[in-house]
């Protein structure tokens, strides 16, 4: 019998949910994942039919349009993703935005923005690094200043994960303001109703080739006190240090099903190769890699479902998050180059999905936290 990963949280409940995501992902997204990846979006239209099933913001409460659900129900869709090597549609990004505002938003704002969020109605997507700071974002230049009835934001941002797509952004700004003069807050612009709000070319990526990765630009965009995250101005470093632990789950939840999904792929291959006059899995090379690959994905798994556990409780910390986020992309990373491996030159051919989840691996390393800031964050309680 096949070695079975399936997570140690899964009930009935969450299995008949898991079957509905499948088959979303199966007849709405894997058919035309070759045409997003050669348009460099997957338009808007599907973030509105996930919606209208209610994948999208599944632990958000009932009361504000959501699932009423919990971290599972997400991870379900994020691994199923991963299975597929499906990278165009980014939920968790959108989902993140959405826990800025069940988190810190006033009632006002929750109630204006989460039901769309959860419809799919409004992609979000957050602007927080720049060309000259990334992990560092104590560096960055964009500014919000304040003539007593408003603030004007002017700057720019890169690397916008939904960016070219996204109609709801959260923008993370220095303020220039008496009041705050060096602290930070996050705005919330809704990108149709300014017209200072533009957005750059989509990004050429070596991975993540479905996924809309933009720049953004903002230029005299006037935004009242009502459009501040919870209406507190200064508070931006607060809000994104206190939600880091449940971006960072997302990231390891991600690389857990992209491994799970590479490691089937290859099991696949190799059974159905044949080199030398026999299946390239009766060779013992390629059944010890395997076993390796087997070996990791059982611990992984184990960390992940853990991680699950205490966020379920209220109990994951930022080091124990970032451990997760630093090992299992770092594993997502190794184990792929394996299977990149076992596939021989087809590997290396961007027609087989293999290839590409061994490009889009990558970037798991970098985005919400380097490796390095990973490190950083869990050695300080050495």
């Amino acid at each position: 019998m096949p070695y079975d990963f399936q997570p140690s949280w899964l009930n009935e409940e969450l299995t008949t949910y898991k079957n509905t995501v499948e088959r979303f992902l199966d007849t709405e997204m894997v058919p035309y994942d070759e045409e997003s990846r050669q348009r460099g979006h997957v338009g808007h239209d599907i973030w509105r039919r996930a919606g209208q099933i209610g994948i999208l913001c599944t632990d958000i409460p009932i009361e504000y349009g959501g699932g009423g659900g919990d971290f599972r129900h997400e991870a379900i869709l994020y691994e199923a993703m991963g299975h597929r090597g499906l990278t165009g549609m980014s939920p968790s990004v959108h989902s993140i935005v959405a826990h800025y505002f069940l988190n810190h938003g006033t009632e006002e704002q929750k109630q204006q923005y989460l039901p769309k969020l959860a419809q799919g109605e409004l992609i979000g997507a957050i602007a927080m690094s720049e060309p000259d700071a990334g992990s560092d974002l104590r560096g960055i230049r964009t500014k919000a200043t304040s003539n007593g009835k408003h603030f004007t934001l002017n700057g720019s941002k890169t690397f916008i994960t939904n960016g070219y797509l996204a109609e709801l952004v959260l923008v993370f700004a220095k303020m220039d303001t008496t009041e705050d003069h060096g602290k930070f807050s996050i705005f919330i612009i809704e990108t149709k109703k300014h017209q200072g709000y533009s957005v750059g070319n989509r990004l050429k990526k070596i991975g993540l080739k479905a996924q809309d990765t933009s720049e953004l630009f903002f230029d005299n965009i006037n935004l009242s006190n009502r459009e501040v995250l919870g209406e507190t101005p200064g508070r931006g470093l607060y809000q994104l240090m206190a939600d880091l632990p449940y971006e960072r789950l997302l990231i390891a939840d991600m690389a857990m099903g992209a491994m799970e999904g590479a490691y089937q792929l290859t099991v696949e291959y190799v059974r159905n190769r044949a080199v030398f006059g026999e299946p390239l899995i009766n060779k013992q090379n390629t059944r010890f890699v395997l076993a390796n690959m087997v070996a990791t994905l059982k611990v992984a798994r184990a960390f992940v479902d853990d991680c699950i556990n205490k966020i379920l409780t209220g109990s994951l910390d930022t080091e124990t998050a970032s451990a997760a986020k630093l090992w299992l992309a770092q594993q997502q990373n190794l184990l792929i180059d394996d299977c990149v491996q076992l596939h021989g030159g087809y590997g290396f051919m961007d027609e087989y999905l293999i290839g590409r989840m061994f490009s889009d691996a990558r970037v798991q390393r970098i985005y919400g936290g380097t490796d390095e800031i990973m490190k950083e964050i869990i050695s300080r309680k050495l």
